[in-house]
């Protein structure tokens, strides 16, 4: 390669030291607040639909009912929860904030809170089975379930974890350059 190709090479390998990737994703769930802190979730009281008063009685339009009038439709709306929590700490780059596993029983996300890392190239978000303060950093991506890239390297964020996932035996979350085989941060997940 000629010099030119190192150069350039050089300035979009590293530009990503200098530029941060930041996102803001909102929660996964859309129904209530979760508490990602020390704190007990925020729980949502199912809701009652009772019949609108503006709305046409089924006398009125002509329509047959389902059910009985005095029998209200309800729909009770799922409770996320926060069932594991763990901090970031250090590997190979600084790595800061808060990884929570938060399901509403149908779903189960990973999320990332006060999350900052260094950037860098093609870092991905695993869920590993080992711990990292037994866990040497080249071992980290030995037995790993891939959630997908990082999709910012400072902010809030959500990962789908597949269902089905054994989150007794997958219990740390990594931060992990392909690249480099090296963990930017990693988090030890334990029960909320």
């Amino acid at each position: 390669m000629g010099f030119a190709t190192w150069l350039v090479f050089g300035y979009f390998g590293a530009h990503l030291l200098f530029i941060d990737d930041k996102v803001d994703e909102a929660l996964p769930f859309a129904t209530s607040p979760v508490n990602i802190g020390d704190e007990t979730p925020a729980a949502v009281v199912p809701s009652s639909t009772a019949p609108s008063s503006t709305a046409p009685s089924a006398a009125t339009t002509g329509a047959v009912s389902a059910a009985p009038p005095s029998a209200p439709a309800t729909t009770a709306a799922r409770v996320p929860l926060v069932t594991n929590r763990g901090t970031f700490v250090d590997r190979s780059h600084p790595t800061e904030g808060t990884a929570a596993i938060i399901t509403d029983g149908a779903q189960t996300f990973l999320r990332l809170v006060d999350f900052e890392t260094d950037n860098g190239p093609d870092l991905f978000v695993y869920l590993v089975a080992g711990v990292t303060a037994t866990t040497e950093a080249g071992a980290l991506d030995d037995d790993f379930i891939d959630l997908g890239r990082l999709k910012g390297n400072i902010g809030a964020q959500n990962y789908e974890i597949p269902p089905g996932t054994d989150l007794t035996r997958y219990r740390t979350v990594v931060v992990w350059c392909r690249r480099f085989t090296t963990a930017f941060g990693a988090a030890d997940l334990s029960p909320a």
